[in-house]
């Protein structure tokens, strides 16, 4: 019988991985992350006030033990200040990766060591199996291909899957709330989160301008040679590939391919300028491998909803060297790059 800490977000993924594992016999302690201040409770997403109640609601009726830690102060300072300075540095930032990293296997684990809970459940779709081929337990993708997580999970670390548990990787979604009705959860049609928790409408330009209370000032629009072709409302809302929504009247249709932060300007080209092979990225995290020593031939995925594609990779002056056999679309700075043998995740790391 193991002693697991389930992160419990009231929703129907983390009810039915709490179910399966009390049903297994385990010592189970559900805990729900508040991570908005008490002004922001109103705010939507995931993780509000109505989904702390469901999370308490269905610890109650399968009888185990559960609590609210407020890791609120955290959530600012790891994810909601490094999304805005992202912007702010011309990057586009990944907040649920930074999220899981910092808080669901760090400081949430650490909270359950604390409490005498030596393994962490979550209900995210991936799978933790040993592998003879790399001689330690490994992320893989999930049996569910098209609900796999195991892109925002690559940042785990050999030591944190040891003590990590995913038990709905073997399930589609379709048998998760089969299960969750049949055990009378009144959430099993609850609908999943979509959207960044702390911005719900999506609107992240506004929300950054409210929270830092900064003017964000115009600029230029440029292309490559320097030529202006009209004026921006602010570097922050702004993405790579962006064509839509530039307010202006071009001849033909261009696209955000630079946004050079030193001088205020967002370059605009060609749909082709958006293309090319390969990207560096930093703060590199192998889970499968100690060190990439030779080039290796792997699978890379540059965003979380993109198939993997061809690629040789090697490590140069400790940053990943990601050489595609074909050209991508929008590599863009802040995002992650992450890399597959097969199911298997080696690793990856932020492109730079």
């Amino acid at each position: 019988m193991n002693k697991v800490l389930i992160a419990m977000s009231g929703g129907v993924d983390s009810s039915v991985a709490a179910l399966i594992m009390k049903n297994q016999g385990n010592d189970c302690y559900g805990v729900t992350m508040k991570l908005h201040g008490e002004k922001d409770e109103t705010i939507g997403g995931c993780l509000t006030t109505k989904d702390i109640e469901d999370a308490r609601r269905i610890c109650g009726k399968i009888e185990i033990p559960y609590s609210v830690v407020d890791f609120s102060n955290d959530f600012d300072k790891y994810v909601i200040k490094e999304f805005i300075e992202a912007y702010e540095n011309g990057a586009t930032p990944n907040p649920c990766i930074e999220c899981n990293y910092r808080l669901k296997f760090d400081k949430l684990f650490e909270y359950g060591r604390s409490c005498g809970y030596d393994k962490i459940v979550t209900g995210h779709y991936a799978k933790i199996e040993y592998s003879e081929k790399y001689g330690r337990r490994v992320l893989k993708k999930a049996q569910d291909v098209s609900k796999d997580q195991s892109y925002v999970l690559f940042r785990l670390t050999p030591s944190q899957l040891d003590c990590t548990i995913f038990p709905l990787g073997v399930f589609t979604k379709e048998e998760i709330r089969k299960m969750a009705e049949d055990a009378g959860f009144d959430i099993s049609l609850k609908k999943d989160s979509q959207d960044i928790c702390f911005i719900p409408d999506g609107d992240y330009v506004r929300f950054i301008k409210e929270y830092t209370k900064k003017i964000y000032p115009s600029g230029n629009f440029v292309t490559e040679d320097g030529k202006i072709l009209g004026t921006h409302k602010g570097i922050i809302g702004y993405t790579i590939g962006q064509r839509k929504g530039l307010g202006l009247a071009l001849p033909h249709p261009m696209y955000v391919t630079k946004k050079r932060t030193d001088t205020n300007e967002v370059v605009l080209g060609e749909h082709e300028d958006l293309f090319s092979r390969e990207l560096y990225a930093n703060d590199v995290n192998l889970s499968a491998l100690d060190s990439i020593d030779t080039p290796l031939r792997l699978n890379a995925k540059i965003r979380y909803n993109q198939r993997e594609q061809s690629a040789t990779v090697s490590m140069e002056n400790g940053l990943l060297h990601v050489v595609f056999d074909e050209p991508q679309r929008a590599i863009c700075k802040g995002q992650s790059v992450v890399l597959y043998d097969g199911d298997t995740v080696i690793g990856g790391g932020r492109i730079i």
